[in-house]
């Protein structure tokens, strides 16, 4: 992919040099659903930033300057509907706060919908997850809908599913050029 810049930062695809900030925040992470993505080690992490340096669909979020990841995103072309994309994040808690999650997914947005021809962009969110919720309403995404108890990504202690609440999230490309 051809980098995106920003006032304050850069993004790209990964490199195999990504995987300590990978690392940083796939160890644990976060939200529910990149358990699957959890890293057990820096050589995981290694293997893990190679494979998503082949893949334009896999994007990095680094500092302008100091190239420090703090973040990634995906975004995937539905097969049937190629105008339609599913787009997500992870971003690195410890840079929580600062508006590199708004900041980058704007200019993310801007691209899928002006150069890559998307018209219409959405997300899947956990009820519970705040932070991601708040950054699809700051996008100008509307929510279209809550699957409840959609999908489980742990068991409690009994061994039981853990089903969480899923939330979508979308925009369309003429929403998002009227904003």
């Amino acid at each position: 992919m051809q980098p995106i810049e920003t006032e304050r930062l850069i993004l790209r695809n990964f490199r195999e040099d990504d995987a300590e900030g990978l690392f940083a925040y796939l160890r644990a992470p976060v939200s529910g659903c990149f358990l699957d993505l959890k890293l057990a080690d820096l050589a995981a992490a290694r293997a893990d930033a190679r494979a998503r340096s082949g893949d334009d669909q896999q994007i990095a979020v680094a500092l302008k300057g100091t190239d420090q990841l703090v973040g990634d995103f995906f975004a995937h072309r539905e097969a049937e509907e190629l105008d339609t994309v599913s787009v997500g994040w992870n971003f690195n808690p410890a840079f929580a706060g600062r508006g590199y999650a708004f900041e980058a997914a704007r200019a993310l947005f801007d691209q899928l919908f002006g150069l890559a021809g998307a018209r219409r962009l959405y997300a899947y969110v956990e009820d519970h997850n705040t932070r991601s919720r708040r950054l699809c309403e700051r996008l100008g995404m509307r929510q279209e809908g809550t699957f409840v108890e959609y999908i489980t990504f742990r068991n409690d202690a009994a061994g039981n599913p853990i089903y969480e609440n899923t939330m979508q999230y979308a925009i369309l490309r003429r929403e998002w050029a009227a904003r």
